[in-house]
């Protein structure tokens, strides 16, 4: 310990051996620039003399950035974005989902994503697919919405041709053996089993706020299969709507971080002219239904008491959630809808500061900071081709429920009150930042152009989507907020739902100046 503190006391001081062979740091000529011995005089911010100037990458325009699209000659869409790297990300992404079940057995969306990457007419096993992915470094992962599904792969660019090989036999060749659907059947069942155990009720109040928003028509039908479903599902079932919705017209290979030529070249090899397990017959069921908004409420009883058990149990908890409808994300407004949401913010009562948290958004300052009995208060925006639905999720105390829907009901109409410069140009500023943050990745870059191209058959770039959101004023906040109060509210709500007030006085409220509930009288409590 000794010899430790004597040779700190000497580098500090500049004795002994360090200070005999160094210059002292208190030499004036050394603390203005650089203490280099080749250059002891050059200050940082001029070059170095003798030294090669640097080349730097340069960009014509925009060509480097944009995102190339081809339709192939039976209408399917082909789109790539250059990224440079070793690897790249490739998917199917299909205009199929949840919303057109209409016509169908509900859930079978909700059952193709638990069969995807199963035994296909070349691949005997999900086992065989996994080794072909692995000599590439590669993995496979299948999503569904309400509106799209998609298939995607992420592995090293050599391996493209193979890629694109397996995802055309993944999306056009199952073979949906009876013991694979009897498999994604078991998963399903575990899946609901989840849904209506898990603490986090979120995944099940959208469900319900979708159910009540649009009662019984296209994203208002149910995304997770319905539990007396599971049982009817089988291959005659799923063909059916395969051959509807799985046409190629209703579809984009997307690829990042692929050369466009050669990603239409395996499109051609292996998506043109092939016959699918189903047959070639033409779609004659699609649904091509306009969402229809409805509002309403939708309610579930339910003891909330034993949700997480333990030494440190979660308290009993009554959750809602208002939604009005918005625009669709093809709608000049869904910017400044965005923007709003962003300027909500919100979140958990236990959630950790820092920045990007959002802990300067009006539901933490309003919410959250002025009612320390309420858990949670967080705005969520859903935006779909023809529709969208801004929501505010809230728990508390099943005895304070009443207050809590007063106070998100206050909120909803405070939004189209005064927009403070400060807070929306921080809301804008932090929804670029998280825009440009996410397209950071490459996965999250693919289902952007998946997606934009699906829907419009092209894709905004990223500094196109942000001089849109600097151009949104206060007075671009006012207006879509005064738009969407003037609708119906969708209202769900889980728990104990003893004090929740009527459904005429959250829409009461929410077409009131205040946004407060009308007084309720009582002769016995």
């Amino acid at each position: 310990m000794a010899a430790m503190v004597l040779a700190a006391t000497r580098l500090l001081r500049g004795s002994g051996s360090w200070g005999r062979s160094r210059p002292r740091f208190g030499d004036p000529a050394y603390r203005r620039f650089s203490s280099g011995a080749a250059y002891p005089n050059i200050p940082l911010s001029s070059p170095l003399p003798g030294v090669p100037k640097p080349v730097f990458a340069t960009v014509d325009g925009q060509e480097k950035f944009e995102t190339k699209v081809t339709t192939l000659d039976n209408g399917l869409r082909v789109a790539s974005q250059n990224k440079f790297g070793q690897f790249c990300t490739v998917g199917i992404l299909i205009n199929s989902g949840s919303r057109y079940e209409a016509k169908y057995l509900s859930g079978i969306a909700h059952f193709l994503e638990k069969l995807a990457f199963s035994s296909t007419e070349r691949f005997d096993s999900k086992d065989e697919i996994l080794l072909t992915l692995e000599k590439h470094g590669g993995i496979c992962d299948c999503q569904t919405s309400r509106d799209t599904t998609m298939y995607a792969v992420s592995a090293d660019s050599k391996g493209l041709d193979t890629v694109v090989g397996l995802l055309a036999d993944v999306v056009l060749h199952p073979r949906l053996t009876d013991e694979e659907i009897e498999m994604a059947r078991m998963a399903v069942q575990f899946e609901l089993e989840d849904l209506n155990m898990r603490p986090d009720p979120e995944p099940l109040l959208t469900e319900m706020v979708h159910e009540a928003a649009y009662r019984e028509n296209t994203v208002g039908l149910h995304r997770f299969c319905p539990a007396e479903n599971v049982g009817k599902m089988d291959r005659d079932v799923l063909h059916a709507y395969l051959r509807n919705y799985y046409t190629p017209d209703r579809m984009v290979l997307a690829g990042v971080g692929v050369e466009h030529a050669q990603l239409v070249e395996c499109a051609r090899k292996y998506l043109l002219g092939t016959c699918p397990a189903w047959g070639t017959g033409a779609a004659v069921h699609v649904d091509r239904s306009v969402a229809q908004y409805t509002g309403g409420i939708v309610k579930l009883e339910r003891d909330m008491s034993n949700v997480s058990l333990g030494p440190t149990p979660f308290p009993e908890l009554t959750h809602i959630m208002i939604g009005l409808e918005s625009c669709s994300f093809l709608e000049g407004d869904f910017i400044p809808f965005a923007v709003l949401n962003m300027m909500m913010g919100g979140g958990g009562s236990f959630s950790a500061g820092g920045p990007g948290k959002g802990m300067f958004t009006r539901l933490y300052l309003n919410v959250l900071n002025r009612h320390h009995w309420m858990y949670n208060a967080t705005s969520y925006h859903h935006s779909y081709e023809d529709t969208g639905l801004l929501c505010i999720h809230a728990s508390a105390d099943p005895r304070q429920v009443r207050e809590m829907v007063e106070i998100v009901t206050r909120e909803f109409v405070l939004m189209a009150g005064t927009v403070d410069v400060v807070e929306l140009e921080r809301a804008k500023t932090q929804l670029t930042s998280m825009l440009m943050m996410n397209l950071e990745a490459r996965p999250v870059i693919f289902e952007d152009v998946g997606r934009q191209v699906l829907a419009t058959r092209s894709r905004k770039l990223p500094h196109e989507l942000c001089a849109l959101i600097r151009d949104v004023k206060p007075e671009d906040i006012k207006r879509v907020a005064s738009k969407m109060l003037r609708g119906k509210p969708a209202v769900a709500a889980l728990g104990d739902l003893s004090e929740l007030p009527a459904y005429e006085h959250v829409q009461a409220a929410l077409a009131s100046r205040d946004g407060r509930l009308p007084r309720v009288y009582r002769l016995f409590r």
